[in-house]
């Protein structure tokens, strides 16, 4: 039993590692610069937010290493973002594979996340450039401590996969909807100004959002070389651990009928 147990991971882990390969690649297939695009995408939205912001309406200035807090809070919402939007259509981009092979559902999920987190970690070579021309060298705990956040990223986007999956299937709308929502929740989270500029009334209100937190920590820890107290780090993990368990719960009720769905 035990034999057989190892054999089926090691058979998931080469499915989902397959499928994950496979919507990277055809991700850029046909395109001129290919695989670039990872890099080049959000280096070209950091280009034109930092000049609005620092050059034409002049809220970056005299905010240490804007352009810095700028390009980290761009990756990580991307991630965030793209993660999000290909958990949430994950089930019908490999409808022809569900439809016609059993095997557990969730790998559906985790396949197209990775495909994303790939795209993060190719991405996150601007980020380390931007570091190294600023002269910013995270020390080794604080490059740790930032990673257990990119993790908390992940299992926010599996957790909300977990739902939102089974539920577009039903309902195609929610793609337009979240599109909108993750605009909104852009705007929401410290990414094009630090949370320092608020009003201390309004940080709550901003770090309502799971996101905002692991932007803003990933800001203090990266940059400010600062670490977030134990209560907070205690409150984050609560939270993303009780997104993470409504949505296996949720996503075991609506299993079995996925197929039939599609």
């Amino acid at each position: 039993m035990a034999e057989k147990n190892i054999k089926n991971r090691q058979n998931y882990s080469h499915l989902i590692w397959t499928l994950a390969k496979t919507d990277f690649k055809m991700r850029y297939h046909g395109s001129v610069l290919g695989y670039i695009w990872a890099i080049l995408k959000p280096l070209f939205l950091f280009l034109i937010l930092n000049f609005v912001f620092s050059q034409v309406i002049g809220r970056g200035a005299g905010i240490p290493h804007y352009s810095l807090q700028l390009i980290t809070g761009l990756i990580l919402w991307n991630f965030f973002a793209e993660g999000t939007m290909a958990g949430l259509t994950s089930f019908i981009s490999k409808a022809n594979i569900v439809t016609k092979i059993y095997f557990p559902r969730w790998i559906v999920i985790i396949a197209s996340t990775l495909n994303s987190l790939l795209v993060f970690l190719a991405s996150l070579i601007i980020m380390i450039g931007f570091f190294i021309f600023y002269g910013v060298h995270p020390s080794p705990v604080e490059i740790l401590t930032a990673a257990f956040y990119i993790f908390g990223i992940y299992i926010l986007i599996f957790s909300f996969s977990l739902i939102a999956a089974p539920l577009y299937l039903k309902f195609r709308d929610l793609a337009q909807i979240w599109e909108v929502l993750t605009q909104a929740l852009f705007f929401a989270a410290p990414i094009i100004y630090p949370l320092s500029i608020l009003p201390e009334k309004y940080h709550k209100l901003v770090l309502l959002n799971p996101m905002g937190i692991l932007i803003h920590y990933s800001k203090i820890v990266l940059i400010e070389h600062r670490f977030p107290g134990f209560d907070n780090h205690l409150i984050l993990i609560t939270l993303v651990l009780s997104l993470l368990a409504a949505g296996l719960i949720f996503f075991n009720k609506k299993e079995k009928r996925i197929a039939e769905n599609i």
